[in-house]
């Protein structure tokens, strides 16, 4: 038999399977795709052989899942799929190990590796589902849409003559009818708003790039730069390394890196960007499994384009995984603030094994460590179901909001190249807390996000204002434009007629972060994606904490090592 190849700390990780997010935390990305990464090294094809270590117990065990399989397909009363039956069997295997040792069956696989790859084939367009309506929300640019000339507002009635409206299909159906071979043609018909008919408008499938870096940008001091990674896909350190070039052209002197919501994805990507910002020969993260074969050790080695002037990397709950790697890296080594809330807590290592059918295992074989030693991966011995309610722990405790509601038992504290004190037991916690906006947490606001009925009153928004808007400038939008009370009451009516009760209090506390994400969506219609966030960033309160803290970044890093007599 082959054995299993010995993993390589530049090999990658593979794609999603659960969510490091809560309910009350959705609302921050509607459009997300849901998956907190299995953060593993990327591995071959290992065949099934029993244990070295009880070898019998194993083959006992096949042996007893095979009979009695063999005997519910043949005499249990009613007709079973043993296929379906063996499937459940192994889910729930594999619950009794641990959170993130999964099984994808094989119809399920290129949805789930699809999260993380570069580009796909398809025709480019951003939309919205609503009241089982497709929705445009934006057109890519350059892509066959835009060219073909859809427009933010137009209501997809059919795909390749079958129709998608009122149809009650997933995003993921709606995705599947839009993408498809390039080069091959698909034709949509489209309502748009003052058109008395039906518009059809045929496009030839393209290749789209599927970004994973979402800002590179200069703010307005000119001298800071911003960089938002959204997960690391196979392209990431690619548009890493292109947007962190220009914003040097462009006379950028310290940064803010945003890893909030970033579920992970490949491991190599991070560490290569880690690699840009640590000098010399330092450790970046290690990994310890049974034994010692699955023990790897990657440390920085290329020349970075980032090694000195002030970092700050923002982090929050739903930052996992290979995010983890990368913000406990560059706080270990001392080479950056961390700014935010601890993160999701996601260190277990998967290695994807390929099943005959083509159906794929990912087992947990190490776990990760940052250069101090602090293990990644938060405790999960009271089981899954215990474990995907930890979010929703943290925030009952009070996490979200008080950094002295955040505990860590003495023995996990560790020390930073210059020593600092950080801790343990679960994702990285930051060194500057910032606690959530609670302007937006109440039912009311979670329920319109729920409904997606911001979103859809966004593009209502766009449309409504869209001849002013084209007479308008980005910069003047910024300044001109505001969303107002009378406005804020016509989402609440709208919110009504989908039987969300009305509650002027909860709406005047969240009335802040609904003028500004409302505000955004608009500026995503008429101005692209590089506006969107624009806007996004006046109210982001982590963001101009992070700000401050590059203020004084350097000297409290440089201080830590004068007192450790580094």
């Amino acid at each position: 038999m082959t054995p299993a190849p010995r993993p390589d700390a530049s090999q990658p990780e593979p794609a999603a399977a659960r969510a490091p997010r809560s309910r009350w935390q959705r609302w921050r990305q509607p459009v997300l795709l849901g998956a907190a990464l299995l953060s593993g090294i990327l591995l071959g094809s290992n065949p099934f052989r029993p244990s070295d270590q009880n070898p019998d117990a194993t083959a006992r065990g096949y042996l007893k899942f095979k009979e009695i399989l063999s005997y519910v397909d043949r005499e249990y009363v009613d007709t079973v799929n043993a296929e379906e039956l063996s499937d459940y069997a192994i889910k729930r295997m594999l619950e009794k190990l641990d959170p993130h040792s999964v099984y994808i069956p094989a119809k399920e696989q290129q949805q789930a590796a699809a999260f993380l790859q570069s580009d796909y084939d398809g025709v480019g367009v951003e939309f919205n589902l609503f009241r089982d309506t497709v929705t445009v929300v934006s057109p890519l640019s350059g892509g066959p849409a835009e060219q073909a000339g859809l427009q933010p507002g137009d209501r997809v009635l059919a795909v390749d003559g079958q129709s998608v409206s009122g149809q009650h299909l997933t995003t993921d159906q709606v995705f599947a009818r839009l993408r498809g071979p390039r080069g091959s043609t698909v034709r949509v018909l489209v309502l748009r708003r003052g058109q008395t008919r039906p518009l059809t408008f045929a496009m030839t499938r393209n290749r789209i790039p599927n970004t994973s870096v979402d800002v590179a940008a200069l703010l307005a001091d000119g001298t800071t730069g911003y960089v938002k990674i959204s997960r690391f896909a196979a392209g990431t350190y690619e548009e890493f390394k292109e947007g962190l070039s220009r914003l040097k052209r462009e006379g950028m002197t310290r940064l803010v890196l945003d890893l909030r919501g970033n579920p992970g994805g490949y491991l190599d990507r991070a560490t290569k960007i880690a690699d840009e910002f640590i000098g010399g020969t330092r450790k970046i993260v290690y990994t310890d499994g049974k034994g010692d074969q699955y023990d790897t050790q990657t440390f920085s080695r290329v020349a970075g384009e980032f090694e000195d002037g002030p970092l700050v990397v923002i982090v929050d709950e739903g930052s996992a995984s290979a995010s983890e790697v990368l913000a406990g890296a560059l706080q270990d080594q001392d080479r950056a603030l961390v700014v935010g809330r601890r993160s999701f807590g996601k260190g277990l290592v998967q290695q994807p094994i390929t099943l005959s059918d083509g159906a794929e295992l990912r087992l947990t074989i190490a776990r990760y460590y940052t250069p101090s030693g602090r293990c990644i991966q938060k405790p999960y011995r009271d089981g899954v179901a215990a474990y995907d309610k930890d979010l929703q722990e943290r925030y009952s405790r009070g996490e979200a909001f008080h950094a002295d509601s955040v505990h860590f038992a003495a023995n996990l504290r560790f020390r930073t190249a210059h020593g600092r004190s950080v801790y343990g037991g679960g994702g990285i916690m930051p060194d500057v807390f910032v606690p959530r906006d609670s302007s937006a947490q109440n039912r009311y606001y979670a329920r319109l996000q729920g409904a997606n009925l911001v979103r859809e009153f966004g593009l209502q928004l766009y449309q409504d204002h869209r001849e002013e808007l084209e007479q308008l400038t980005f910069e003047q939008f910024r300044k001109a434009f505001d969303i107002s009370d009378v406005q804020l009451q016509a989402l609440a009516a709208r919110a009504a007629q989908e039987k969300i009760r009305q509650d002027a209090v909860a709406l005047r506390r969240c009335t802040p972060a609904l003028r500004n994400q409302l505000k955004a969506l608009v500026a995503r219609s008429a101005y692209g994606k590089d506006a969107y966030f624009a806007i996004l960033r006046d109210q982001d309160h982590e963001l101009i904490q992070a700000l401050q803290s590059l203020q004084d970044a350097n000297a409290k890093l440089a201080l830590s090592g004068e007192t450790s007599g580094q």
